[in-house]
C-alpha cells in the first residue's frame, strides 16, 4: 500500500480523509482475509478521491474496467445524482459476487450494472457517452481499454487510469513495461491532455483537448 508513498504519509492522509463509510471497513477486512491480491483495493484515500471526481465532474454515467471486490465502484456510485448509473466489468465471478453483496449493503446496488466477462468484449456491447471512466484492470490491456473508452467518452468526459506509477518500476517487469507503454501512448496522443498524480500507485487523469 505504501510502495510509492511512504506508509506513514499514506496513514496520515487516510487519517485526515473524512469521506469514508463503515461499509468500506468491513469490505476491506473481508478482502484482506480472503484475497491473496488484496492490495488491488483502491483504499480509503483513493476511494474518496474517486467519489469526489464523480461529484466534481457531475457525472451521470460512469464506466469502470476492473471491479475486484467493489470498493471503487461503490465509492463512485455513492456520489451519483438521482438517475445516475455505473457499469463495472470484471472477469472474476467470485470477487464480483463480493462486490454485489457490499453494494447491496451500501444501498447502491440499483445504480450499478455488474458485468462479468472479458473487458474489451463487454466494452463493445456498451453505448456511450460516459462522463467518467475508471481503468483499473489487467495492465497489458490498458492501451486497448483506453482507445475503446475514448470513443465512448462524452465531449467533456474524463478518464482516470490507476496504477500508472508502475511505469517507473512495478511489481514485475511485464507490468512495468505495460504501464510504461500506456503512459507513453497517452503522452503522445495529441487528442488529449493528461496529468499523472502521485496518489498511492499513481492515477492519471485524461481529458480531450
Amino acid at each position: 500500500m505504501g510502495r510509492y508513498v511512504p506508509d506513514e504519509i499514506e496513514d496520515y492522509a487516510e487519517r485526515y480523509t473524512t469521506a469514508r463509510w463503515d461499509v468500506f471497513d468491513r469490505l476491506g477486512a473481508e478482502t484482506e482475509a480472503t484475497q491473496s491480491d488484496h492490495v488491488m483495493m483502491v483504499g480509503a484515500v483513493e476511494g474518496a478521491f474517486l467519489n469526489f471526481l464523480v461529484q466534481l465532474t457531475r457525472a451521470e454515467r460512469v464506466l469502470e474496467v476492473g471491479t475486484f471486490t467493489g470498493w471503487s465502484s461503490i465509492a463512485m456510485a455513492r456520489a451519483l445524482p438521482p438517475g445516475g448509473s455505473l457499469v463495472t466489468c470484471d472477469v472474476n465471478e467470485q470477487t464480483t459476487a463480493v462486490a454485489r453483496r457490499y453494494a447491496e449493503e451500501a444501498g447502491v446496488a440499483d445504480r450499478i450494472d455488474f458485468r462479468v466477462g472479458p473487458g474489451l468484449e463487454t466494452l463493445d456491447t456498451l453505448d456511450g457517452p460516459f462522463d467518467l471512466a475508471f481503468i483499473d484492470a489487467d495492465k497489458e490491456g490498458y492501451v486497448d481499454y483506453y482507445e475503446t473508452i475514448l470513443l465512448k467518452l462524452a465531449p467533456d468526459g474524463l478518464i482516470a487510469a490507476d496504477n500508472t506509477l508502475f511505469g517507473s518500476g512495478g511489481p514485475n517487469e511485464e507490468i512495468t513495461q505495460a504501464i510504461s507503454s500506456f503512459n507513453e501512448h497517452v503522452r503522445r496522443d495529441e487528442r488529449v491532455e493528461a496529468v499523472l498524480l502521485p496518489l498511492r500507485d499513481g492515477i492519471t487523469l485524461i481529458r480531450r483537448r
